[in-house]
């Protein structure tokens, strides 16, 4: 298939060279504008100093450290950003099941 999308979300014609030099870091890029926006919505205030957690790395997201850390973070801040955008949403645990917690996330976010 012409132009079909591959790994990654590459077209299939395309390899890493064909992205430029810059592709490796666009997820940098993409993190630290996360970063500004959650900042701006005082994260650190409102979602994670009720959980006793440490405010993200520029870079947290953007390199694999400890995926279920990770993976709970992320959860933390979709219920929290849910909660904030007006729909009750209650917070995953880390003994929760990982595809329960995402079905419920996505659940919630088709619901808006």
């Amino acid at each position: 298939e012409e132009g079909a999308v591959g790994r990654r979300g590459e077209r299939a014609e395309e390899g890493p060279a064909e992205r430029g030099p810059g592709a490796a870091f666009h997820k940098f890029v993409l993190m630290e504008d996360l970063l500004d926006k959650l900042k701006l919505l005082s994260y650190e205030e409102e979602a994670l100093r009720r959980h006793n957690m440490r405010p993200l790395s520029r870079h947290y997201f953007a390199l694999p450290t400890n995926p279920g850390e990770q993976f709970f973070m992320f959860c933390t801040l979709a219920a929290w950003l849910i909660s904030k955008a007006g729909h009750p949403f209650e917070q995953p645990q880390e003994s929760d099941d990982p595809n329960a917690v995402i079905s419920n996330v996505l659940s919630e976010l088709r619901s808006f």
